[in-house]
């Protein structure tokens, strides 16, 4: 119903759009019949409701013109746009379960497994387990402190920061690792203020599989059906009112099961001219 009224706005403006149905163009259909998907998708021949959200590639040549940077927008129920998840490439892309994990953080059925760690509880979870070349995941380490213990936020002068260190194979792109808000401790015996993490937070760094080219190096490690290890450490210090133990470092590990694109077009005649 809701794509339908979209449907509806967009033709009053004189933008042609296309809800799937029996009757819709036969590219969508097929589209749809091969991977299964029952929701409603929105044709756009013209492009013109890519061009009215601002997210066409330009650069897009050949069988990809036309077409919109791949992406997400989060539309609350009064239709304003709260946020959005594009990357610039047409072969990178968000997982949908990434952007859930991102949005509604208690919406997420992550994979978890609990690592053995010196004063605090580690556990690491991913947003897929599975995922195919050009996706974008979240790994995640979740640190819960007991009371009364604290650890370091990066930037402190004089002392050692947490800091979640990635080694992850080449051609994996890593994006910048997303630490929370910390919060000021003030130290009596020193009367020094540092910032800090305390009780439950959690530290976060999305990767992007790669996607290879035919003779490129990174097509065999890559390949279909192979699961793909990150490997990294946590490092940190853990301090109580009366003691900073010795720094640590914990080794950290999650496994990526990649399956293929679908590269398969649709039959040459109903394909995008």
């Amino acid at each position: 119903m809701q794509l339908q009224n979209a449907k509806g706005r967009f033709e009053k403006q004189g933008i042609k759009v296309a809800a799937i149905s029996y009757d819709s163009p036969a590219i969508l259909r097929d589209f749809a019949k091969r991977h299964n998907i029952e929701f409603p998708l929105l044709g756009d021949p013209d492009s013109q409701v890519i061009r009215s959200f601002n997210v066409l590639n330009a650069e897009a040549k050949g069988m990809t013109k036309g077409m919109a940077h791949p992406g997400f927008f989060y539309i609350d129920e009064s239709g304003a746009i709260r946020e959005k998840y594009f990357e610039a490439k047409y072969t990178d892309r968000f997982t949908s379960n990434n952007v859930i994990g991102k949005v509604f953080p208690e919406l997420t059925q992550e994979v978890s497994q609990t690592v053995e760690a010196p004063h605090l509880r580690l556990t690491l979870s991913q947003s897929d387990r599975t995922v195919v070349p050009g996706s974008r995941v979240t790994l995640t380490a979740e640190i819960e402190l007991p009371a009364g213990v604290h650890v370091y936020s990066p930037g402190v002068k004089g002392y050692k920061p947490i800091q979640l260190v990635l080694h992850p194979p080449g051609g994996i792109d890593p994006a910048p690792v997303t630490y929370p808000n910390s919060k000021i401790l003030y130290l009596e015996a020193i009367k020094e203020q540092v910032p800090v993490f305390e009780g439950k937070f959690r530290i976060t760094q999305d990767v992007t599989i790669p996607v290879s080219k035919a003779g490129d190096g990174i097509r065999a490690a890559f390949s279909v059906g192979k699961t793909v290890s990150i490997a990294g450490e946590l490092q940190y210090q853990a301090c109580d009112e009366t003691i900073c133990y010795p720094p640590t470092s914990v080794p950290v590990k999650w496994e990526l099961q990649v399956k293929p694109l679908d590269i398969r077009r649709s039959p040459g005649n109903i394909r995008h001219k």
